[in-house]
């Protein structure tokens, strides 16, 4: 994964105010933690950030004051309503250094048919190296039929990366589609109807 740039500021000003008046200039307040060093305390261009954390664990570039450092996105605070970012917590990372991220599952591929599939893990635990984190891990289930299984063990993890999730858990498992017949949807929806009128 490419390294996103940004331009950051180190900002003097907290509490609810200045990051209000922050997001109106179209900044993001921002906090670098790790390696036993103090807490640096940013703010970062709001429209370039939020395009660079869009991927999963965003390796961030940052120029502080004409310093470079390597943060990893750690968490993202955003308004309830607009979902707009307000905060971001970032990990300070090296060149080499293995962290531990969890990494989003997605199944690619058509199931035979008749067949229906319940993804037990979405995201799963691995360690990587900070500067080559994968964005996401790809299973393919083209052809699976009921009765299979796909575990931990069974996933092709990116080069240099480790498991550490159970090797055993579950991630997807298969099954035969349940087809529920009109009759049945319509019972059904009686009974719902029985129930909001008794309500």
């Amino acid at each position: 994964m490419s390294e996103q740039k940004l331009a950051a500021e180190v900002r003097t000003e907290f509490g609810k105010g200045f990051a209000r008046r922050a997001r109106m200039a179209g900044l993001i307040p921002a906090v670098i933690y790790g390696h036993g060093a103090e807490p640096i305390h940013i703010t970062l261009p709001a429209k370039a950030t939020t395009l660079a954390v869009r991927t999963a664990n965003a390796l961030l570039s940052l120029d502080i004051n004409g310093e470079g450092h390597l943060a990893l996105v750690k968490d993202i605070q955003r308004d309830p309503i607009r979902q707009i970012i307000e905060h971001i917590d970032l990990l300070t990372v090296r060149q080499g250094e293995k962290v531990t991220v969890d990494v989003p599952v997605h199944l690619v591929g058509e199931l035979a048919p008749g067949n229906a599939y319940n993804q037990e893990m979405t995201v799963i635990s691995l360690e990587a190296e900070a500067t080559h984190l994968p964005t996401g891990i790809e299973v393919d289930i083209e052809g699976r039929s009921a009765g299979q299984h796909i575990h931990a063990s069974d996933l092709v993890l990116p080069k240099g990366s480790v498991l550490l999730a159970d090797a055993d858990a579950l991630v997807v498992h298969i099954s035969e589609a349940t087809e529920v017949t009109s009759e049945e949807a319509s019972e059904e929806a009686t009974a719902q109807a029985s129930v909001a009128a008794a309500e």
